[in-house]
């Protein structure tokens, strides 16, 4: 019998404690402050999600996934200037509702491409606009009293309404008509397609590996938050040290990225490549892209039309 006792083993005080059940209404425990390390690998995985569903989307066969590339191109850039004339808001919320139709015949969900279109540039417009919905900014007809300035009431007019809510729709509908295309046509004949309409062949190179390597390079600090996160015992935290790390990680991914770029544009240059975006599936012109451009030229004239008729 041995005359050492043996070594207890015992469990760290910090793997037994329980967080205490967080109540919706804020009267118990005490909501921890998420870290970045949790928050960037989140927002990484759930960016490629999104990218990953967007590829998905863009191969079914929908109406617009079965058009031209360049069609989609022209028609879309046909359409924009029409909605840039329009100055009537029902004109405007016509025309964004044909983009939902158009989303629906394209096998879109609709839920994740109205959250796509309204999620952020179209509120954020509301809020830029909102102070020309008063008084003071767009003088007229006040439809909602706030205040009284010397006896006049103050508040918000009816132009100025009228105004904020072109501005928006107009936002609104030309951005839904962005992420149409972007949604049904894959990045590659998209690329192709913009190269084929006189798109400078820089600006192509410039934006088509930034979409492909812009995923190496995440997957590249999604690698060294995990390795950092591995050897952390407890909270990461976000006081000095994990700001420390996230400069000098920032720095190390700059280096990578600079001497990935040069790596691969020699690379690149030595297979052949002269700046075209090249596709295996040759693009074709078919006569439903006549007819896809037809109605893109009607439609663009009977909204332009609409608004000439209806007034502003």
């Amino acid at each position: 019998m041995s005359a050492t006792a043996p070594v207890a083993t015992r469990t760290p005080d910090w793997l037994l404690q329980g967080e205490v059940g967080l109540c919706p209404c804020g009267c118990i425990g005490r909501r921890r402050k998420g870290s970045f390390v949790e928050k960037t690998l989140t927002g990484g995985a759930q960016l490629l999600r999104q990218v990953m569903f967007s590829e998905d989307v863009a191969a079914r066969g929908g109406l617009l996934q079965r058009l031209d590339p360049r069609t989609k191109l022209v028609s879309l850039f046909v359409l924009l200037v029409a909605v840039g004339l329009v100055h009537n808001v029902g004109v405007l919320l016509a025309a964004y509702a044909v983009t939902l139709v158009l989303a629906a015949a394209s096998r879109l969900p609709l839920g994740f491409f109205v959250k796509r279109v309204w999620l952020f540039v179209p509120v954020f417009t509301g809020i830029v606009v909102l102070p020309a919905t008063l008084s003071v900014v767009t003088s007229g007809h006040v439809v909602v009293e706030l205040w009284s300035w010397h006896g006049h009431p103050q508040g918000l007019t009816s132009q100025g309404l009228t105004s904020a809510a072109l501005v928006v729709a107009r936002v609104a509908t030309s951005i839904s008509l962005v992420v149409l295309l972007t949604l049904t046509t894959p990045w590659v004949r998209l690329l192709a397609a913009l190269r084929a309409v006189g798109v400078p062949r820089m600006f192509v190179l410039v934006i088509g590996m930034a979409y492909r390597y812009v995923f190496l390079l995440l997957a590249t600090v999604t690698d060294m938050y995990e390795a950092r996160k591995a050897r952390t015992v407890g909270s990461l935290g976000s006081g000095a040290t994990a700001r420390s790390f996230l400069a000098s990680s920032a720095g190390a991914l700059f280096g990578k990225s600079h001497h990935l770029s040069e790596e691969v544009h020699l690379a690149m240059v030595a297979r052949g490549y002269r700046g075209d975006a090249k596709t295996l599936e040759a693009a074709r012109f078919r006569p439903a892209d006549a007819l896809a451009a037809a109605l893109t030229v009607a439609l663009a004239a009977a909204t332009y039309g609409g608004d000439l008729l209806v007034g502003r």
